[in-house]
């Protein structure tokens, strides 16, 4: 689950908990719905901007695959219905008409390394936590529209290889000599209140939210042209709405 508070011109949302924060429809919902607040309240305020960070040891450990598997017989529909819930999270957060900072204050791997990298600033913590791409090591194939974002936040592909290709775990001192990570910081606490910080600079320069989101629309058009689909759960795009044909969700 997570919360969303409003503190003065920002939105702090939070992952809560002190478990890995695996993406299953639960937790996605929950934070389409913090995101959706944060838009709707935003239509009568100033500038604002948006933070997302998580308690506990974990950013995101990435999918949440014992929920996906739990019932063999709809492990496909599954995996599908999650992988389309988390595109349109992260439609939502290319829309979003504010600045997106993501206070990375533990682990985030696979699609919780993609949904850090979602936001247009990503602040890290140096004393615990890295990102990674895990797929190689749990012999996943990686998603065409996972690499779609990796190519809009990362500039070298000596570093696209070293992130899918080697698996790397990314501290981050690494990070921000990689290009991917903005800035590093003592600890969660210092992480959080850098993020704050930043926040505030940016809600200062008083850009119209959704200009900044046309904008953003632009910047990462290639994003947006494969987030209608993922192979890798047979999901061609076809707009078929999954989680009719899957029970308990």
């Amino acid at each position: 689950m997570c919360t969303i508070e409003k503190r003065g011109d920002l939105f702090i949302l939070t992952i809560t908990g002190n478990d890995e924060h695996r993406l299953n429809p639960t937790l996605i919902d929950s934070i389409r719905a913090a995101l959706n607040r944060a838009k709707s309240e935003s239509e009568s305020m100033g500038p604002t901007a948006l933070i997302t960070t998580a308690d506990g040891k974990f950013f995101s450990n990435g999918y949440d695959l014992s929920w996906a598997f739990s019932d063999r017989a709809q492990a496909q529909a599954r995996s599908k219905v999650v992988s389309k819930k988390f595109r349109l999270l992260v439609a939502d957060l290319i829309s979003l008409p504010m600045p997106t900072i993501a206070a990375v204050t533990g682990h985030a791997s696979a699609a919780g390394f993609i949904l850090a990298l979602s936001h247009d600033y990503l602040l890290m913590r140096k004393d615990r936590g890295f990102l990674y791409m895990s797929e190689l090591d749990i012999k996943h194939k990686i998603p065409l529209w996972f690499m779609s974002i990796f190519k809009s936040k990362i500039a070298s592909p000596k570093v696209w290889r070293d992130v899918v290709l080697k698996a790397a775990k990314i501290p981050a001192a690494t990070g921000v000599e990689w290009g991917i990570v903005d800035s590093a910081h003592e600890n969660a606490e210092k992480t959080v209140e850098a993020a704050v910080r930043l926040g505030m600079d940016l809600v200062r320069r008083k850009w119209d939210g959704q200009v900044y989101a046309d904008n953003r629309r632009t910047v990462v058009a290639d994003v947006l042209a494969v987030l209608g689909s993922d192979e890798t759960v047979g999901d061609s795009g076809d707009n078929v709405d999954e989680s009719k044909r899957v029970s308990r969700l």
